[in-house]
């Protein structure tokens, strides 16, 4: 596996692991993945419940646990660090700026259009910008908005398919279209960096539903530079997750992977569970929103709170939550370590003649 640059920064293992919330993926993984070379992703979506003996409410809370998050991550590591901000986050503002302010070695933005996030930047930030897209127009979009008003382009892309977990960015009936496959949105994204060339080298990396050394042998032959995998390392010691969240994927079987609506108001893949069949049955509905953590989400409107069932199913509280998952999560069969994890991907990584 060969190593690619994000901007200055060179990532020595062409993998990123995915931003998983609300309590998945914080210091401890992403400061395991650093150490083997890989960019290790905080997700900064809930924090504000993760640290509720902070002072003030919960948006303030949100900034001290990021704080506290990178102060940790960066005492078990010298590697790249990167924070994963929603668009759709009530205090994506907030996040962003404190990501900065920290140092952050990278930001990854997605669930909705990162359209502002190069004027967040300060004089001599160091911080790479990532967006996370599901199409080509989308990271057209990006690219003219940034170029045309921050006179900036996307130091790199995430291109993220339907097979990944948690939200996606797809209607329904498109997540088992050929035509939106990562191959496809690939090419699509990439004959859009293709035609910034020569202002901007915008290194594209492909996500969902990554599995295998194999499959990163695949994506890379197809042009991109590195890959994003989250629900391999769900199943790792180094996870924060509770043990029995970590057991919900173990114990899956391929039947058991969803496709559910989220209060968010976007297609979302999730393992089945006592929870999710309550709310099929209509018997989750939130009485209030406490937090008002997701822009559109409207909770007389919404079948359940969405960052409560992912707060308590990180807990490993699985009567009260669930955990979103990619397409081959059920594939996970034991409790490994980040450095075994890593050394298997490299083993099956196929060896050119």
């Amino acid at each position: 596996m060969k190593s690619f640059f994000i901007g200055n920064i060179e990532i020595k293992l062409p993998i990123i692991q995915g931003g998983m919330g609300v309590g998945i993926s914080l210091s401890g993984l992403a400061a395991a993945v650093a150490n083997e070379g890989g960019i290790g992703v905080i997700s900064c979506a809930g924090l504000g419940l993760l640290y509720p003996k902070f002072p003030g409410n919960y948006f303030d809370k949100c900034i001290c646990g990021l704080k506290e998050e990178i102060r940790k991550a960066r005492e078990k590591t010298g590697g790249i660090i990167g924070v994963n901000i929603m668009v759709a986050l009530s205090n994506y503002a907030d996040m962003v700026r404190t990501s900065i302010a920290e140092k952050f070695d990278v930001i990854f933005s997605g669930a909705g259009l990162p359209l502002d996030l190069p004027a967040y930047l300060t004089p001599g930030c160091q911080t790479k910008l990532v967006p996370i897209v599901s199409s080509g127009r989308a990271a057209r979009i990006i690219c003219t908005k940034w170029l045309t008003n921050y006179n900036y382009l996307p130091d790199a892309i995430v291109v993220e398919g339907p097979k990944a977990g948690g939200h996606l960015g797809f209607k329904k009936e498109q997540i088992n279209d050929d035509n939106y496959s990562l191959e496809k949105l690939i090419q699509d994204v990439m004959a859009v960096t293709e035609t910034y060339r020569e202002q901007k080298q915008i290194p594209v990396i492909a996500a969902g539903g990554i599995t295998t050394g194999r499959d990163i042998s695949r994506f890379i032959k197809l042009g991109v530079a590195g890959v994003q995998m989250g629900s391999i390392f769900v199943t790792t010691e180094e996870c924060d997750a509770s043990p029995k969240f970590k057991d919900v994927y173990i114990n899956a079987v391929e039947e058991d992977m969803l496709i559910i609506e989220s209060p968010v108001g976007m297609p979302g893949r999730a393992i089945n569970g006592e929870f999710i069949q309550r709310v099929n049955n209509g018997t989750e509905k939130p009485k209030n929103c406490p937090f008002h953590c997701i822009k559109t989400c409207d909770y007389t409107k919404s079948p359940y709170c969405i960052i409560k069932a992912l707060y308590n199913a990180a807990r490993g509280n699985m009567k009260k939550g669930y955990a979103f998952a990619g397409l081959n999560a059920h594939l996970s069969e034991k409790i490994r370590s980040v450095k075994e994890v890593i050394a298997s991907l490299k083993a099956e990584f196929p060896v050119e003649n």
